[in-house]
């Protein structure tokens, strides 16, 4: 590929290596660091640290699964704070690359443990505000704030180890944040359980039983749930038939095409006109609204409907960038934020599609492969951006089309909304369009044979 033009398009992509310094990229002095000369250098650590990303998706569930939420929490966010700081003191591009991996597989496992203890200790009424706005606000607050450290610190180390003290604030966090009692309950460490419930109780004013967990009662479900088999998941019960493959297919496309809207928009700051600091402060302030219009879309409407429409929103504000003279900076900026909305809803809103979706047996499996699905689309994402070195227009109208077209598929989704969560693959909703698309490839088959095809005895796997 030809290297990127002078001036603003070789900022491209240095924000997310950590170089919103003026002495990063092509600065005075950044000879002394191979990987901060260009911009091609420049987009490899935020390619490279997605793959940490990816990687930390594949064993985050599995350690806290074993090991327990609270341990790989903070094990994971002492990995992150600590690799982050030795980044500080790298000599080459390789050294600051491979670091930067290990921080990515840290950060989203603690992202995503933290996302489970919190579903699995708070009520349902404030699991529900936890999960759609406290995570996600409070994800955009952290992103509002990094440009301010950029700003106020320009040597890219000193950048670095700013954003290491937050980690270390947390250690005290350990004796306030308790260990999940339904974990516990699953390791059969009921003393344990029993005393954070006790705990809790209290805090909340609410007298609990003297004893929540009765030995003798306990001793006996543990005997009748051994004597049950349990049924098994696999990987390949998620394309078991036409409709449960068709559906997985559409929702690994919905989540990598809108994580590659998401983060083309954010790593594609630095090319818009004006400041770069505070046009990546707005790129996170206009997070927040979007968070609670989805907040509130979820709470009242049908999903299939809400998502497709925002990123009927967000596809066709992008696509409407073109159009805007070169001279309209503040229109060209308002659209892209306004963009950046739309997909930003929708994103927001796919671990509850999802998981409203599929069976309880396969839940966490589809949400697991789709979430990987987000993470292939986040390393796509900056060579998306780095085509505005053809033309500046080329990424947005890429990016909006691309929206669109997803928005389209999420039309022949199942509607979930106002149903009860499936307990079997049979009780899954068809695809919408289900008996025309089946009847087109399959020729002359009858409907009660493709029936018998998509609902075989050997798929109840319910508890």
């Amino acid at each position: 590929m030809p290297p990127l033009p002078t001036g603003r398009h070789r900022q491209l992509l240095c924000a997310g290596a950590g170089a919103w310094s003026g002495r990063g990229p092509g600065a005075a002095g950044a000879g002394k660091l191979p990987g901060w000369l260009g911009v091609q250098q420049g987009c490899l650590p935020v390619h490279h640290r997605d793959r940490g990303v990816l990687c930390g998706s594949f064993v985050s569930g599995q350690l806290s699964d074993r090991f327990g939420r609270k341990k790989v929490l903070f094990a994971t966010m002492a990995v992150q704070t600590g690799f982050s700081f030795v980044q500080i003191f790298s000599t080459n591009w390789e050294m600051f690359t491979v670091l930067f991996v290990i921080v990515g597989m840290g950060q989203i496992s603690n992202y995503v443990v933290a996302f489970i203890l919190g579903t699995e200790i708070l009520s349902k009424s404030v699991r529900i505000i936890f999960s759609t706005l406290g995570v996600c606000t409070f994800f955009a607050i952290g992103y509002m704030v990094l440009p301010l450290f950029a700003y106020f610190i320009r040597d890219w180390r000193m950048l670095l180890l700013a954003l290491t003290l937050p980690g270390v604030l947390c250690v005290p966090l350990w004796w306030f944040i308790p260990e999940s009692p339904r974990w516990l309950i699953s390791q059969r460490r009921f003393e344990e359980a029993e005393q954070i419930i006790q705990k809790a109780a209290k805090m909340n004013s609410i007298v609990a039983p003297a004893v929540i967990f009765d030995p003798r009662e306990v001793s006996e479900q543990l005997q009748e749930l051994n004597s049950l088999k349990q049924p098994k998941a696999f990987i390949l019960d998620l394309f078991k038939t036409r409709n449960i493959a068709t559906i997985t297919v559409m929702s690994v496309m919905l989540w990598m095409l809108t994580s590659v809207g998401y983060f083309a928009l954010s790593l594609n700051v630095p090319n818009l006109h004006g400041d770069i600091y505070l046009n990546c402060f707005l790129s996170g302030l206009i997070e927040v609204p979007a968070y609670f219009t989805a907040w509130l879309l979820l709470r009242t409407l049908p999903r299939r409907y809400i998502i497709a429409g925002v990123l009927f929103w967000g596809g066709g504000v992008l696509l409407l960038v073109q159009v805007v003279p070169e001279d309209y900076n503040l229109v060209s900026i308002g659209l892209v934020m306004l963009g950046k909305f739309g997909v930003t809803s929708a994103f927001s809103m796919l671990y509850v599609f999802t998981a409203e979706l599929y069976p309880t047996l396969v839940r966490n499996m589809a949400v697991g492969i789709t979430s990987m699905a987000s993470r292939v689309g986040s390393i796509i994402a900056p060579y998306f951006v780095y085509l505005g070195a053809y033309n500046r227009l080329l990424p947005y109208i890429l990016m909006g089309s691309l929206t669109v077209l997803i928005g389209i598929v999420t039309l022949f989704f199942p509607e979930s909304f106002g149903g009860t969560l499936p307990e079997t693959l049979e009780e899954m909703q068809k695809v919408r369009g289900h008996y025309f698309i089946f009847r087109f490839r399959c020729g002359k088959k009858s409907t009660a044979s493709m029936d018998r095809e998509e609902n075989p005895k050997v798929l109840i796997t319910a508890f």
